[in-house]
């Protein structure tokens, strides 16, 4: 395909790229320990002939990406599903979720696509401060998924955000693929997931026509996904608490890494993916004169709305809502269901390794994380009437 070489920075290889890219990585000693790790009972040759073999990024996910997932799920998971009765399986998409895992949110995203027969997966937005290592951008980039630039100046940030937008355009509706996109930047620590209109503002920067016209173009698909258990989440509290004391507090540049192996090989219980209507014909419903500046807001609460009416909510939700609410959902758990979450957060304080470890605030942060997505069910309810 002729793709245009101002993306040539930020796209994912070409399949004719990916020979080079092999050869590269297949040489990269972190890589072959790496992979050794992941697929530890095929010997390091056989793999290389085996990445060698794929000719397209596609091949080369459900050659490698797909198996090793689909194992991490029985030894790391209790179950993994997606609901896309709402979406057109012959249809192209832009996947807007809320973000829980580094790794795990769009790549489990990519196994489930291919399950529920689509016969593509998705384009991956990634941020660029996660690819310090050389090899690991190239994987990266094998495997569909193109830079988001962070670490720019004003005026150069807003050319990177254009060329992005203008780029995920063209990838609905030139290269025909679908679209992975985090509903904001970073993850929702607290798991209160709110949509950043400054997203759908860059995505509106790309196509042609209005504001609501250019996203229509994406075909923008709300996109909740929930997960019974975050291994992350003492991490996160532990961030927090770092962050109560320090706020200029930053991440070490090996934080980011520990948080996608910690995320990747824990235990995550149940994990559902709904897919929401795709958003086209509700944007239809906007008026054309609502302000540009109220335009995003209420586009991105409407998404927010999507993906907080189809969380699959877990007892540990309900329980940890009840034990910082006052109780509501007595009749959505049991007295084993409670125990057994009151010895996980305990559980999960104890890997804290904080010289003074507050574990009281701890404790509350670690249960607002299972309380959020409940208590933003609920809140749609009412609204609703």
């Amino acid at each position: 395909m002729n793709i245009p070489h101002e993306y040539d920075r930020i796209r994912p290889y070409e399949p004719e790229e990916l020979p080079e890219v092999y050869e590269r990585l297949i040489a990269d000693k972190q890589f072959r320990q790496v992979i050794a790790a992941v697929f530890p009972n095929m010997p390091f040759e056989a793999l290389a002939q085996k990445m060698r073999s794929c000719k397209t990024n596609l091949e080369f996910q459900k050659a490698f990406p797909y198996h090793f997932l689909k194992q991490l799920l029985q030894k790391a998971s209790n179950g993994c599903d997606i609901d896309v009765a709402a979406i057109d399986t012959t249809k192209r998409y832009t996947f807007v979720s809320n973000h829980r895992d580094i790794v795990l949110d769009s790549a489990l995203l990519d196994v489930l696509l291919v399950d529920a027969g689509f016969d593509t997966t998705c384009e991956i937005a990634i941020g660029d401060n996660l690819l310090s290592l050389p090899w690991v951008k190239d994987l990266v980039r094998v495997n569909k998924s193109f830079i988001v630039e962070r670490s720019l100046p004003p005026m150069e940030m807003m050319r990177a955000s254009k060329r992005m937008a203008e780029y995920m355009h063209f990838v609905v509706s030139e290269k025909n693929d679908n679209i992975w996109i985090a509903q904001r930047e970073g993850r929702a620590k607290d798991s209160n997931d709110r949509t950043q209109p400054a997203i759908l503002k860059m995505m509106a920067m790309g196509g042609t026509g209005s504001s609501i016209e250019r996203l229509q173009q994406l075909h923008i698909v709300p996109l909740a996904i929930s997960y019974e258990y975050d291994p992350c989440d003492f991490l996160k509290a532990r961030e927090m608490q770092l962050k109560r004391e320090n706020p200029t507090w930053k991440k070490a540049p090996g934080d980011d890494v520990v948080s996608m192996q910690t995320g990747i090989m824990g235990y995550k219980g149940r994990i559902h993916y709904h897919c929401a209507e795709c958003i086209d014909d509700w944007l239809q419903t906007i008026d054309p004169q609502t302000p540009r500046n109220k335009l995003f807001d209420l586009i991105a609460t409407h998404i927010d709305n999507e993906i907080h009416r189809h969380y699959q909510l877990y007892p540990c939700n309900y329980i940890a809502a009840d034990w910082l609410d006052g109780k509501q959902y007595a009749d959505q758990y049991t007295v084993d269901d409670e125990q057994r979450f009151k010895q996980y957060i305990e559980g999960q304080l104890s890997k804290i390794d904080l010289p003074d470890r507050d574990d009281d605030f701890l404790r509350e942060r670690l249960l607002t994380m299972y309380a959020n997505p409940c208590r933003n069910q609920q809140r749609l309810i009412i609204d609703n009437g």
